[in-house]
């Protein structure tokens, strides 16, 4: 197996070593700050010990939470993951029950509760309508007329596949950060526009020469497991798109053939053919011959 100088970021032991330990604080607040509101600046955070959030180990491996106080001294939670495909909106609204209930105090409570804000990072682009696709999606809750009902709970999704600006179009420091999550992989030096010290730390933390035999052997294992699984959904999509072919020339067939009745009916119209003749002839409905003399 060919290893890429800098870790691949959307492998389980990439993400958490990039952003999951004590060592990399400075990382995950840079890079948070980028996304969170003005009020919302992270000053302090704490890692939550992440294992009770689900019962599978492989969950566990992508997803965090993460105790913040802001610059003003307020408190919220973020709760960090790699997002999966399948079902990942549902998962997304599954995980983001945990920091929430987990507020929940005994005896005599009000119910009031921390700001709670839910980042996922995605390695694939989800199934929507090209033109309504979007880097980022920032979502809370609104009511009928777009009024934000409920402003302690908010989703941001980064859809990284569709993040195509190149270095020279790089215009603040959240879209540095961008590029360097989408390329790290492919990186060989520190590109220029990112030689600056929070960038620098993350490609020294991601490194892979400088793992332990343990790591390494981790990080190995990691990339498997994500080979393995992007290939299986790699195939399922080419085999929906082949589907989808067939099933555009089945349609594109039959609508060929009707076209072509049509025309066959309208020139027998014009003969002075009777409808039931016509539409023994061309197969079609009577009313769609009528609707030809019009």
């Amino acid at each position: 197996m060919t290893v890429s100088k800098y870790v691949n970021p959307y492998t389980d032991f990439g993400f958490k070593k990039l952003f999951g330990e004590e060592a990399c604080k400075d990382l995950l607040i840079d890079f948070l700050n980028q996304l969170l509101p003005d009020n919302h600046q992270i000053k302090e955070l704490s890692f939550k010990n992440p294992e009770n959030v689900s019962d599978s180990v492989e969950e566990r491996k992508a997803v965090f939470d993460i105790f913040c106080e802001s610059t003003t001294g307020e408190k919220f939670i973020v709760e960090m993951q790699k997002a999966k495909m399948q079902f990942f909106k549902d998962r997304s609204l599954f995980y983001s029950t945990f920091p929430i209930k987990e507020q929940a105090k005994k005896g005599v409570w009000d119910f009031k509760l921390l700001p709670v804000y839910l980042i996922a990072i995605l390695d694939f682009k989800y199934d929507e309508r090209e033109d309504a696709r979007k880097f980022r999606r920032d979502v809370c809750l609104k009511d009928q007329d777009g009024d934000v009902f409920y402003d302690k709970l908010h989703f941001k999704f980064l859809q990284m596949p569709l993040f195509d600006k190149q270095e020279h179009e790089l215009a603040c420091h959240f879209e540095k950060w961008a590029y360097f999550l989408k390329h790290l992989e492919d990186f060989e030096h520190i590109p220029s526009i990112l030689n600056e010290p929070i960038f620098q730390h993350g490609f020294e933390v991601a490194e892979v020469a400088k793992f332990t035999s343990e790591q390494y052997d981790a990080y190995l294992k990691s990339i498997a497991e994500y080979s393995e699984a992007k290939a299986t959904l790699d195939t399922a999509f080419l085999d929906g798109e082949k589907q989808g072919l067939e099933k555009g020339k089945a349609e594109g067939k039959i609508e060929g053939e009707k076209a072509k009745a049509i025309d066959v009916a309208k020139t027998m119209l014009t003969k002075g053919f009777d409808v039931d003749t016509i539409a023994e002839i061309t197969q079609l409905q009577a009313t769609e011959i009528e609707a030809l003399k019009e």
